[in-house]
């Protein structure tokens, strides 16, 4: 939406946004903690810089550094272009915007509506969206990019109510799809999020990077079965929530890595001050690690027989704050437990666990622009790669969507402007893809998409989970392969009109592409580091040094090379150093 109004400024171009789902119905909605912004209205001590180092230092240093300069720079600003339009941020005292704690921020930096952020932007943005001469195409899924000379020409997509095809010859495309977390069982995407944009880069021949790196949240609900993964969020632990074991210990002080010693407190007395407020002399508490370390924690604890009765962890906020101020601050996650899980987290601690959350990996896209290795072809948001490096900061995503959003939507512009003729798209292309996608229709005795696809999350969970081997992910590749051959033979014969069965079978085959697209880069990546963690390389590795992992198709399949990250710039290397 951010990319379709800044296209939409300008009249002489005719811009269409195409959803899988309604307007304004997305995962950003289960962004809910906040969006990541150096505003200074909390902490003064706060600035892009301090904002770029924690950026690059949860990253592990893999991150594009450019496009983590843009985003510490520019995001202030899109944060209070959102106010303008409109957004209802919670206030400070002084009515400034209220920023609280998160993960990995060295201060108070995500602007906040309760818990409910992600909401609050979606219909911030949709309001502003629908004064634009924006056409609308809700409930269509793009099954097709077209590519010409290594250049975008149109795309393919169908109505998932009437079955029908619509054909769309365009001088640009903006992917802004979202991840893939759906091709593991316990995760906290909705079901829009399968995959697809990446998916659809990769078979048009742009280069994708960093698919090892999925972020496992640390916290989402473990019971009861129905809702497993859900998020529960990282403002939980911002506004002062603890972790404990099944003996009730705080047990998070026992896994704070040496890098992070000078910045999180060592004791309970002092996590408590920081807490109450007292943050000028005082840590942070270990809580607010980044969220691999915690993930990592967590599932540490429950190894060691210290788990929660399911297998997880409890997070408490109920013996830190009132009751008020709980169902003030974090009135979603009162109302999410009192009516999944019958909990009362006023009174109670939530039962939690790591989760497949977000992939910091994705299309790989020119900083200053949002464009692929495919000219015309841009990409903002999760379905992008490179700002976060091996581990995404909490809130980042937001402001990360507003800025390359931006960024995307301008720049395609200009690309629309100096192209005069819309592009030709071949009637027999067209048709090529349209047979392969109806295939299902008339496979007699095939493969149930359903059970095809719990099979490849059962498959992507036992041997590309939060603790890795190559063994396991060697085995995980074969097994993947195995799934794509058998989804050629996919079942869904009761016709194209609200075939439910038939959306199953086009997302599985996304899903199939994006878990190759995970497995074959963390087979590639032979060391421990942010979000990928291999058992058989616990450590860093000093030969394999900065690199990317690109993934590009060939003509024998995916090709994966390694890519060295070019030094920073003298002044950012100055600002690294800077306290």
């Amino acid at each position: 939406m951010r990319a379709a109004i800044e296209a939409g400024q300008d009249k002489s171009v005719k811009v269409a946004m195409i959803c899988k789902s309604l307007l304004g119905k997305a995962h950003t909605v289960m962004a809910e903690g906040g969006v990541a912004a150096a505003l200074r209205n909390v902490d003064i001590q706060d600035n892009w810089k301090v904002h770029f180092r924690d950026t690059m230092k949860g990253g592990k240093f893999l991150n594009n550094w450019r496009m983590a300069e843009i985003h510490a720079k520019e995001s202030p600003e899109r944060v209070l272009e959102l106010e303008k339009w409109g957004a209802v941020f919670d206030r400070t005292k002084k009515g400034d915007i209220n920023q609280r704690p998160f993960g990995g921020h060295t201060y108070a930096r995500l602007a906040h509506v309760g818990d409910r952020t992600g909401l609050e932007m979606l219909r911030t943005l949709q309001d502003h969206a629908v004064h634009q001469d924006i056409e609308v195409f809700m409930e269509h899924t793009v099954i097709e990019l077209f590519i010409r000379e290594n250049q975008i020409i149109g795309l393919l997509c169908y109505s998932r109510a009437s079955g029908k095809f619509i054909v769309f010859s365009a001088k640009a495309v903006i992917l802004a799809t979202g991840g893939c977390a759906r091709c593991f069982e316990v995760q906290t995407n909705s079901w829009e999020t399968t995959g697809d944009g990446h998916a659809l880069a990769y078979h048009a021949g742009a280069e994708l990077i960093d698919m090892e790196f999925l972020q496992f949240h640390p916290t989402g609900m473990v019971w009861p079965p129905s809702v497993k993964g859900i998020l529960v969020t990282e403002g939980v632990r911002g506004e002062g929530g603890i972790l404990k074991n099944s003996k009730g210990e705080r047990f998070m002080f026992r896994y704070i890595p040496p890098a992070f010693k000078n910045d999180v407190a060592e004791t309970e007395k002092e996590a408590n001050r920081w807490v109450r407020g007292d943050r000028k002399h005082n840590r942070k508490p270990p809580e607010l690690l980044t969220r691999d370390v915690v993930a990592k924690a967590i599932l540490a604890e429950v190894k060691a027989g210290r788990g929660s009765v399911r297998g997880g962890a409890y997070l408490d906020i109920a013996s830190v704050r009132t009751p008020e101020y709980i169902k003030k601050k974090l009135p979603s996650m009162y109302h999410q437990f009192k009516n999944l899980a019958d909990v009362d987290i006023t009174k109670d601690p939530m039962e939690i666990g790591p989760t497949a959350h977000y992939i910091m990996g994705g299309v790989r896209v020119n900083p200053e622009s949002a464009e692929s290795s495919v000219e015309g072809l841009f990409a903002c948001g999760e379905v992008s790669g490179g700002l976060h490096g091996a581990n995404r900061l909490g809130g980042n995503s937001l402001s990360d969507l507003l800025v390359f959003g931006k960024r995307a939507g301008e720049c395609a512009l200009k690309r629309a402007k100096s192209i005069f003729e819309f592009p030709v798209i071949a009637e027999e292309d067209v048709h090529s893809v349209i047979d392969w996608v109806r295939k299902p229709f008339s496979v007699a005795r095939g493969e149930n998409p359903y059970a095809l696809q719990k099979e490849l999350k059962e498959i992507m969970s036992k041997y590309c989970g939060i603790i890795r081997n190559g063994e396991d992910i060697q085995n995980g590749i074969q097994a993947i392969m195995e799934i794509a051959k058998r989804a050629e033979f996919l079942e869904a014969p009761a016709g194209d009109v609200m075939n439910v069965a038939w959306h199953t079978c086009l997302d599985l085959y996304s899903l199939v592409t994006v878990s190759e697209l995970l497995a074959r880069a963390a087979l590639e990546r032979k060391e421990s580091r942010g979000a990928h963690t291999r058992a058989d390389y616990p450590n860093y590795d000093s030969a394999l040094g900065l690199q990317n992992i690109v993934l590009k198709k060939g003509s024998e399949g995916m090709e994966v090379t390694r890519v060295s990250i070019p030094p920073l710039s003298e002044y950012l290397a100055n600002v690294m150093k800077e306290e």
